[in-house]
């Protein structure tokens, strides 16, 4: 038998595939609920694209309370740089939505677009990130963290303590310095066991 051609799908995977079969147990509602959220997903992106093209043509936006704006002029009022990927090894990066470092203070701000409460670790992440890749100690610096999500602007500076979801007390650069040594230790652990298998 000739099959048809197809070689334009190589490499890629469907929204609803055999590999990713659970759909198959959805009900129609749970199909449509899927379905917008993908679709939030998509938009989520679109909404980075237009946030790093701003920041990248200094455009700001209309001054306003809404997320994308505040997001926006802040990142241009800050100098910041848009979509920077900051890595540490193959297993170990991720892109900033926008960051800056200038005279050793580290900034990063992240957009959130969807509706479940987003969490201050994944700018940690980007911290530590940065620190491991250019070798920066975060004892001497200082790091603030912002992140955008429903009209509100969530800061972290270092130096000053805040609480995590389970009420104990934590400082930015402590949390910083553990999670490189994480880094650190687990990458480490993976290559090994690459090399062992």
């Amino acid at each position: 038998m000739k099959f048809n051609d197809h070689s334009r799908l190589a490499g890629t995977h469907a929204t609803f595939s055999a590999s990713q079969y659970s759909w198959i147990n959805y009900d129609d509602d749970k199909f449509i609920e899927r379905v917008n959220t993908l679709e939030a997903a998509r938009h989520g992106t679109e909404i980075h694209d237009l946030a790093a093209r701003c920041i990248k043509l200094k455009q700001p936006l209309r001054r306003s309370r809404k997320t994308l704006n505040l997001y926006i002029n802040d990142a241009i009022g800050y100098h910041m740089e848009p979509e920077v990927v900051l890595y540490y090894s193959e297993n170990f990066y991720g892109t900033a939505d926008a960051i800056c470092f200038r005279n050793n203070f580290l900034r990063i701000h992240d957009l959130k677009t969807g509706s479940i409460p987003a969490h201050m670790e994944q700018l940690e992440i980007y911290a530590a990130f940065f620190c491991l890749e250019y070798n920066v100690n975060p004892n001497d610096i200082e790091i603030e963290l912002r992140l955008y999500q429903s009209d509100e602007v969530k800061i972290l500076h270092s130096g000053e303590p805040y609480l995590k979801a389970d009420d104990s007390e934590h400082e930015l650069i402590t949390d910083v310095l553990y999670i490189m040594d994480k880094i650190k230790r687990y990458d480490s652990m993976l290559k090994e066991l690459q090399e062992g298998s």
